[in-house]
């Protein structure tokens, strides 16, 4: 019994409950069954209890999980939470379902981030994680450790898996022929599901009638500097999909390659092509962001990169710091330079300035004696014509403005003056008149001049 309760013990804490039993003696078979199922009982409860008390101050870790991706070919890995939820306490009893919030951080083991080739999302607390990316020739043959830690935001535990990667070789690497599709109505998360995945491969492989074709990667248009859209009308952020196939490209892709199409592409138009029926009914393509690439034709650009050095620094001697006693200097020469300088300059202009404009004025006089006569003749003549014709201008028969001439309050009758007291009421007063209604119009006389043609 002893034993069996320590190996008990051991199985709670190493997650797993190992519970062997062996008959001694046949002839007490029924008692030994029954001890057996009392310990059986107690261990249980042990384990729950302890289990209890160990998994709010203790993150489970459990086996590694191991994958085996190619290079070249598109990676996808989904961290389901219905995977993870065994590893949490039951919410919020045994036995109901739970939908605690679980989040997901991943990196690669011993650094804070995930490998450059790697990429992760997760929309929601609520929903799966996506694991995804393109392994590159270079990380062959080298286990990569993704650890995984799963996060409830109920009750703040959490579980950590590790999961390695052993990237290993393509039978083709790489596919010489090489396009990546816009696509426009589509998230990342949604593009990465087997089924619609698939799906936008069939169209593509009716399309282009490859003998092997590959996804090879996948990356979000927010990933290439897309903007984040508005949540109206059921729009998606857009993701690019690149394929690769071994045979060249179709005829219908090489019609976004026309003119015609490029034209339109570059008046912001949709291009015409054939074969955007086959993916219209599910897939929205842009055709004019669409890339074909013939890694065949491209010239491989080799950047000599600078040998690294030891990274110590040369001998330069003995370091001598300044001394700690510092010189007095004398800061008269530069107040001079500074403020005695242009001061003085300032003085003299001013002076300058003061005796060209009160000591060399000219006068009325001095300016009639350097004045030619027949000049003073003609502007004293331009003076008296001006002085008559203002002169003329006042005996002019006219009648005199409104403003001059007294105003009739048709309420009292009284002929007001144009300027009024402060207490008198003008409320009911007209603002203006004409001179035909003018009941008590004053006639001023006019002064006219005496002489023959005036009667």
């Amino acid at each position: 019994m002893i034993c069996t309760m320590s190996a008990a013990a051991v199985a709670v804490w190493l997650g797993t409950v190992v519970c062997t039993v062996h008959a001694y003696d046949t002839k007490h078979s029924a008692l030994h069954g029954r001890n057996v199922r009392v310990e059986q009982s107690v261990a249980l409860k042990q384990r729950a209890t302890v289990s209890r008390d160990v998994v709010t101050i203790l993150s489970r870790s459990h086996a590694d999980r191991n994958v085996y991706p190619s290079a070249g070919v598109l990676f996808v890995h989904v961290l389901e939470r219905e995977y993870f939820k065994g590893e949490f306490p039951p919410y919020p009893k045994s036995g109901d379902p739970s939908n605690d919030p679980i989040t997901f951080n991943t990196n690669l083991k011993g650094y804070p981030d995930r490998p450059g080739w790697l990429r992760y999302i997760q929309r929601t607390p609520h929903s799966d994680g996506v694991l995804y990316g393109s392994p590159t020739a270079e990380h062959i043959g080298k286990p990569t450790v993704i650890e995984i830690t799963a996060y409830n935001r109920r009750t703040f535990e959490t579980a950590r898996h590790n999961l390695v990667i052993n990237i290993k070789a393509a039978e083709e690497f790489p596919l010489p022929y090489q396009a990546e599709f816009y696509i426009k109505n589509m998230n990342v998360e949604e593009m990465l599901a087997s089924e619609v995945l698939g799906d936008f491969l069939g169209a593509v492989k009716n399309v282009w009638q490859p003998e092997r074709l590959n996804a090879i990667n996948i990356t979000s248009a927010l990933d290439r500097g897309g903007r984040v859209p508005l949540p109206i009308n059921n729009l998606k952020e857009g993701v690019y999909v690149m394929v690769g196939a071994d045979v060249p490209f179709s005829s219908c892709l090489r019609e976004v390659e026309s003119p015609h199409n490029q034209l339109r592409c570059s008046q912001e138009m949709e291009p015409v092509i054939s074969c955007d029926k086959k993916f219209r009914a599910q897939f929205h393509i842009d055709w004019c962001k669409i890339s074909l690439v013939d890694i065949n034709k491209v010239v491989p650009v080799y950047v000599t990169r600078p040998e690294p050095g030891t990274g110590i620094l040369p001998e330069f001697g003995e370091y001598k710091p300044p001394s700690e006693s510092l010189k007095s200097r004398d800061y008269f020469s530069d107040f001079l330079v500074t403020l005695a300088v242009p001061s003085a300059v300032a003085l003299v202009l001013f002076f300058i300035l003061g005796y060209t404009m009160c000591c060399r004025r000219e006068g009325v006089e001095k300016r009639n004696m350097q004045t030619p006569d027949i000049q003073l003749v003609h502007h004293s003549s331009i003076q008296k014509s001006t002085k008559e014709l203002r002169s003329m201008s006042k005996n002019r028969e006219i009648s005199w403005p409104l403003s001059t001439l007294p105003v009739f309050n048709p309420v009292s009758g009284e002929v007001v003056p144009p300027i009024h007291p402060d207490n008198y009421e003008t409320t009911s007063m007209p603002l203006m008149q004409t001179q035909a209604n003018l009941q008590n119009q004053i006639t001023i006389p006019q002064q006219r001049p005496s002489g023959k043609w005036y009667s």
